[in-house]
């Protein structure tokens, strides 16, 4: 068991060194630009404002809106060039954190976390989870969105089982399991990618939730 979830969640087909899978700066984005702007557009909503934000499993981009004014934005992330590519950090460090849960930061150095679109490569996400409750500040916000794209021989068995539904289900749970409180999921697809009969373009689901102003 992981903490309360089975070990079998989380094997992949590709359990090679994730360094090696990373070590190509791709550059590209995984989701279409109506999902990236739900996403910028939740992150406007919820970020405080001139905030220390911390871009977890970053790349070569943010996705805040260009318009949300940060005190720092620091990026965690696999690949040291896509993050220098990245106009939106003011500073990045590269870790991994299937080897690693622990980040290399200070207890409480944030105000908020955001995660786009690459929850499902976390191996140990309680883990991971409850170290990124010991980075943010008593009523730091964490943020997670996901899509239904991914590098399939990286992302975890449960990711490929679950609908969109369980899978948000499972990221709350992931928060609930690490201390978190007020879990929030919402389906944030562009209502220009429903029809009455299907979905065109990528959808997206975003999932937050608070540190609480009392440690545990």
């Amino acid at each position: 068991m992981m903490n309360d979830l089975p070990a079998d969640y989380f094997r992949r087909i590709d359990e090679t060194d994730d360094e090696l899978f990373y070590d190509l700066p791709r550059k590209v984005v995984h989701i279409d630009d109506g999902a990236i702007a739900a996403a910028s557009r939740l992150y406007g909503e919820l970020l405080p404002p001139d905030g220390v934000i911390l871009d977890l499993m970053s790349a070569w981009r943010t996705h805040l809106p260009a318009t949300y004014q940060a005190a720092k934005i620091v990026g965690l992330g696999m690949n040291a060039e896509e993050m220098r590519d990245n106009p939106q950090l003011s500073e990045f460090v590269v870790h991994n954190l299937n080897k690693t849960p622990r980040m290399p930061f200070d207890d409480g150095t944030f105000d908020a976390a955001i995660c786009t679109v690459s929850i499902q490569y976390l191996t140990d996400p309680i883990s991971i989870f409850k170290d990124l409750y010991r980075v943010l500040r008593p009523d730091g916000l964490a943020v997670f969105t996901f899509s239904n794209r991914c590098f399939p021989t990286k992302a975890v068995a449960i990711w490929h089982e679950a609908s969109m539904e369980q899978k948000a289900m499972l990221v709350a749970t992931y928060f609930r399991q690490a201390g978190f409180a007020d879990i929030h999921a919402e389906d944030r697809t562009p209502s220009s990618h429903r029809s009455l009969f299907s979905r065109e373009g990528d959808p997206l689901i975003g999932v937050w939730a608070y540190r609480p102003a009392s440690s545990l």
